[in-house]
């Protein structure tokens, strides 16, 4: 693993061993040493590497927030009051619990949030409440029907690790 104009560049053994801790965050070094057939000291020291240059986050489970109740999943667009930046605004929407995702963007908006919710009612009274966050002027919702691809990085990963880019 090498740092090439400012990324990391990983190889195909750090790609087989994020795609093995991806599918299975449990499986422990000395099992992953043994089903990649290279020394515990390895994997360990990819793993250090792996997070330390910020290419992992964590090994933690993937909750599906539908499970939990929360079906309706919906994409809205704030535009923020100029002026108050957009770091403030932020951090009140990171305690909004149905907020898991929010980017600063370029185009006719200023903020993206992905957002879910109980039921289209209680999409409402989340909208109502990121809108009545200081900061925030309007919103516009579009409600997704259903996933097609879901949040996904694994396919980047093999492609960075064989060194092909992508199409």
């Amino acid at each position: 693993m090498t740092t090439v104009g400012g990324a990391v560049s990983i190889d195909e053994l750090d790609g087989r061993l994020i795609e093995l801790f991806a599918a299975e965050p449990r499986v422990g070094v000395l099992e992953a040493s043994r089903r990649l057939k290279v020394a515990r000291g390895t994997v360990q020291a990819r793993l250090d590497r792996l997070a330390r240059d910020g290419v992992t986050r964590g090994f933690g489970p993937d909750i599906d927030p539908a499970a939990l109740g929360y079906g309706v999943t919906a994409f809205v667009t704030l535009q923020l009051r100029q002026g108050g930046g957009h770091d403030p605004v932020a951090s009140r929407l990171a305690q909004v619990p149905e907020v898991i995702e929010l980017h600063t963007i370029t185009g006719p908006g200023d903020m993206l949030c992905r957002i879910v919710a109980r039921s289209n009612t209680d999409l409402q009274r989340v909208i109502d409440v990121i809108v009545d966050v200081a900061g925030v002027e309007r919103a516009s919702s579009v409600i997704s029907l259903a996933e097609q691809v879901p949040y996904r990085t694994l396919p980047l990963v093999r492609a960075v690790a064989r060194g092909q880019p992508s199409g």
